[in-house]
């Protein structure tokens, strides 16, 4: 039977069926997509900051000075600019189940290609190879979730989906560090058995991509005939409403201030983000620690963020004044980075970070909901992939300014600064937007 027979039933039975629970039709919706894209955006998160750690021994191996690290770490978000559009367009074209796969298998190649790095050049192109071939992949997720969770369901899909951040922080930096360990197994230095390993899921996961994501819901075999089209029908009128107020075409996306204020603010957000996540264990390695404790350690701030975020977001969600959850967190994470500039004390510097991080976690959790609270479509799409490929700029900016300040003043206190400058930058661009939803263009 054709897809579009199989659909054309679904309404024939949906006239004659009894109401649809949505409570139920969402959660099992939630249940079936949720911990499987987690575990992907986990392996994805892990291999763009693992480099972080392997930087412990392998800055040494291959003669990288700060500045040379930052600037190589850096340029994976340069790739990923470049390619985050036409490869959102083309998930939008060819469907979540095909790309994503396409995508997870690629970078987890080029992340074990990492490992075989010999200077400074190579490992430049390595990162931005890598960031070429994940391009794509978090706008895509927030693409999909639009054609799958409509209203608050998007919003609570959305916080789940940004746990991944502080999940692959506490699992990834101890075992990063233990993995640090592994000098000498099969002939290869603690750093290449660390990219190697941990690379290796991103290819497993992206097999499993091609049966376990349908595209739509009229696909999900999962689900009741009834359920599916009570799902599509629902998303067709959010999607319309929204196509009606904000338009659905590319042009609309790239025409609209506030995906570009949005943009800014993500491009703050990320450099608080990433600079912390790339440089941390560097801050806690000059507190003497060995590296399988500076994993454990480094994994402190993201468990307490991932309780912040969830909490951040449950009552964001249930506000009117989503915006203001969203400043005001990314104001905390400003403060509290700027306090542990000042402190020398190792447990009150890792506190100040802990609060910062979670901070950080807790603008992220709240952020994503507002742009596709009025983008759909191609607008969507193009919208999306504009948001977050701007706003990885911030990756690179954030990580390569800090290795020139670091090499220039020979500490942390300035770079912790400047990032603390940069996010309350952003806090000022987010109270400037209002609410996109409740405004016309």
């Amino acid at each position: 039977m054709s897809q579009a027979q199989d659909i054309g039933m679904t309404r024939d039975i949906a006239t004659h069926a009894p109401a649809i629970d949505e409570q139920n039709t969402m959660k099992k919706v939630m249940r079936r997509l949720i911990p499987f894209i987690l575990l992907c955006y986990v392996v994805s998160y892990l291999d763009r900051i693992n480099v972080g750690f392997a930087a412990l021994t392998m800055n040494k191996d291959l003669g990288l000075t700060p500045s040379q690290f930052g600037l190589g770490a850096g340029l994976f978000f340069i790739g990923y600019f470049f390619f985050e559009i036409p490869s959102n367009l083309a998930l939008h074209r060819f469907g979540a189940r095909m790309w994503i796969s396409r995508i997870m298998i690629s970078w987890g190649v080029i992340s074990m290609l990492t490992a075989f790095v010999v200077g400074p050049k190579s490992f430049a192109a390595a990162r931005f190879f890598l960031g070429m071939a994940e391009a794509g992949f978090t706008p895509g997720i927030y693409l999909y979730f639009t054609q799958w969770f409509p209203g608050q369901w998007r919003g609570k899909a959305t916080a789940f989906f940004l746990v991944g951040i502080p999940i692959a922080n506490i699992i990834g930096s101890p075992l990063s560090g233990a993995l640090m360990e592994l000098h000498g197994m099969w002939g290869f230095k603690g750093w290449q058995v660390l990219l190697l390993l941990e690379a290796l899921p991103a290819v497993l996961l992206g097999v499993l991509c091609l049966f376990l994501l349908p595209d739509r819901p009229s696909q999900a075999s999962w689900l009741s005939p009834q359920e599916r089209q009570w799902l599509e029908s629902r998303l067709d009128a959010e999607q319309n409403t929204l196509a009606a107020r904000h338009g659905n075409k590319l042009r609309d996306a790239f025409t609209n201030w506030r995906v570009f204020a949005l943009a800014g603010a993500n491009f703050c957000g990320i450099i608080g983000s990433l600079s912390i996540g790339l440089w941390l264990p560097q801050i806690i390695k000059e507190f003497g620690l060995p590296s399988h404790q500076v994993g454990l350690v480094a994994a402190v701030p993201y468990i307490v963020g991932a309780v912040a975020m969830t909490l951040w977001a449950r009552l964001a969600n249930k506000s009117e004044q989503r915006l203001l959850f969203v400043a005001s967190a990314i104001v905390a994470a400003a403060v509290s980075l700027a306090i542990s500039a000042f402190l020398h004390d190792p447990l009150l510097k890792m506190l100040a970070i802990t609060v910062a991080v979670a901070s950080i976690l807790s603008f992220q959790a709240t952020f994503w909901a507002i742009p596709s609270g009025f983008l759909t479509g191609r607008a969507a799409a193009g919208g999306l992939a504009l948001i977050v490929s701007i706003g990885n700029l911030g990756g690179f900016v954030g990580p390569s300014v800090i290795g020139f300040i670091r090499e220039a003043t020979q500490g942390f206190t300035y770079p912790l600064i400047f990032v603390a400058g940069a996010l309350l930058l952003g806090a000022v661009i987010t109270l400037a937007l209002g609410d996109p939803s409740r405004a016309r263009q």
